[in-house]
């Protein structure tokens, strides 16, 4: 087995949410309106750091599509898939593209914000500024 390179991409980007690594650039993303089995999902025009499973023809609410499960370089887990072949001449448009389900990414800021509530008394107020 070879050695695993992974990219770590500049700008916001979405992360696996078990492991954390970079998967898609924020700016990337083409459409948030796809829905997989588990939710709400998003169409990236790339996606890094992830690995093809086998293809499979799979009926879909769009149509016969052949697609990829597309799985987390790092720790395995499936993410999404990717569109190889459309069958439908309206649908072409997402033949090379990434689908992330949303419930298996994370963004910069779902982690990274934390929010700081002072509780203690303010010594002034609005109305001494009268």
């Amino acid at each position: 087995m070879g050695r695993l390179f992974v990219v770590e991409l500049e700008g916001r980007c979405y992360k696996c949410k078990f492991c954390k690594t970079h998967l898609a650039l924020v700016s990337d993303c083409v459409s948030r309106g796809f829905h997989c089995r588990r939710g709400k999902a998003y169409l990236f025009n790339n996606a890094v750091n992830t690995t093809i499973g086998a293809l499979e023809e799979r009926l879909m609410l769009s149509g016969l599509h052949t697609v990829a499960d597309i799985f987390c370089c790092c720790c395995g887990q499936i993410v999404g898939w990717k569109y190889e072949s459309a069958h439908e001449k309206s649908q072409k448009y997402k033949e090379g593209k990434f689908v992330l389900e949303r419930g298996r990414i994370v963004d910069e800021v779902d982690f990274s914000t934390e929010f700081f509530v002072d509780s203690r008394p303010s010594m002034s107020s609005d109305a001494d500024d009268v």
